[in-house]
């Protein structure tokens, strides 16, 4: 077994035009003074990364690495969640992903995918020159607006939009591959990946594509009603990041897993920061370790309540309390005696 490495804080939800969340060494040096050990990077976002300089330099990268060093901080991953998102976008959705997109490319779908793969490439090579093997995305969705099926899908729709989506993402994986990174996908309600069933029917289009693995993120399964323990006895082999988010579910006679349309405050289904939620951590860690997970456990903060600061606080405190460092020797150990051929042999009565 491998011990989890963290905590770890994904800083997308905390950048801000106000010191100290306006620049990388600012962020950094209020990160650390929380407890964590690294952040992963949102590579959409100038204040803290620039793309494409990190795919161009390892001189750059170089840099970033020194200015998180300096607070005893790594870099856990890279993020390109909103790049990811527009590989994969159906029209009815077009207008509101414009804001993933530089202003020169809305109201230009074709032209705004091409930008995204270039980013999604330029990702693959900074992580590279950063010595990450893995990086954090989303999968787009073509099928998301039939997800219900009302009306009934017509034969062989699924199966189309897989084969696109994977005709699309069949590249840039090659690309990662090239590059010795994964692309983890986060398995999220509104992406065409969003459970193990859709992860499934994607590996299978992209002919079992090596660099295809998940980012597990519990509160995701919990809105879903999914069973996210036995998820990780499924896919443990996939699962190569994981972001530590709490959510819970209470339905009522009035909204149930569709939400009605509500904010987030009112939805039975909400995220909530680390331990307020109804996620069990103890046995996620516990079978993640069991499993030999042995990258970073991620602070993702979401919570329709409680103030970001607050969360990150208690939250890296919450992830050191429950990575578990793992014994060096079994437990009945003393009891034990010398083993060898002959005394097993004997034992058994052969």
């Amino acid at each position: 077994m491998k011990t989890i490495k963290g905590p770890a804080l994904f800083i997308a939800q905390f950048l801000d035009d106000q010191a100290p969340f306006n620049n990388l060494r600012n962020i950094a040096e209020w990160a650390a003074g929380l407890g964590y050990k690294a952040i992963q990077i949102p590579t959409w976002d100038a204040r803290c990364f620039d793309l494409a300089k990190a795919a161009e330099s390892k001189t750059y990268t170089d840099e970033v690495k020194g200015t998180l060093k300096e607070f005893g901080l790594e870099v856990s991953e890279l993020s390109t969640h909103l790049q990811g998102q527009l590989v994969a976008v159906h029209p009815a959705y077009d207008t509101m992903f414009d804001g993933f997109a530089p202003k020169e490319l809305h109201g230009k779908p074709a032209e705004r995918t091409e930008w995204a793969v270039n980013q999604l490439k330029m990702a693959a090579k900074a992580s590279a020159n950063m010595g990450l093997n893995a990086m954090a995305s989303f999968s787009g969705a073509l099928l998301w607006h039939t997800v219900y099926p009302w009306p009934q899908r017509p034969a062989g729709l699924v199966n189309t939009g897989f084969s696109e989506l994977a005709k699309r993402w069949t590249p840039i994986l090659n690309h990662f591959d090239e590059n010795g990174v994964d692309v983890c996908y986060e398995l999220h309600p509104g992406e065409d990946l969003h459970d193990g069933i859709t992860f499934e029917r994607f590996l299978e289009a992209t002919n079992n594509h090596s660099r295809a693995k998940i980012l597990y993120d519990p509160s995701h399964f919990v809105l879903q009603q999914l069973d996210y323990l036995d998820f990780i006895d499924i896919y443990h082999e996939h699962i190569k990041m994981f972001h530590v988010k709490d959510a819970e579910f209470n339905p009522s006679g009035r909204s149930g897993v569709y939400g009605g349309y509500q904010d987030w405050i009112d939805r039975p289904g909400r995220f909530r920061s680390l331990g307020d939620g109804q996620v069990d951590f103890k046995q996620i860690f516990s079978k993640l370790t069991k499993y030999n997970y042995d990258s970073w456990a991620v602070l993702e903060w979401e919570c329709c309540m409680k103030h970001p600061e607050d969360g990150a606080r208690e939250g890296a405190q919450f992830i050191k309390e429950h990575i578990i460092r793992v014994t060096e020797k079994a437990f009945d150990d003393f009891a034990g005696g010398e083993a060898d051929e002959a005394s097993n042999k004997k034992i058994l009565g052969i």
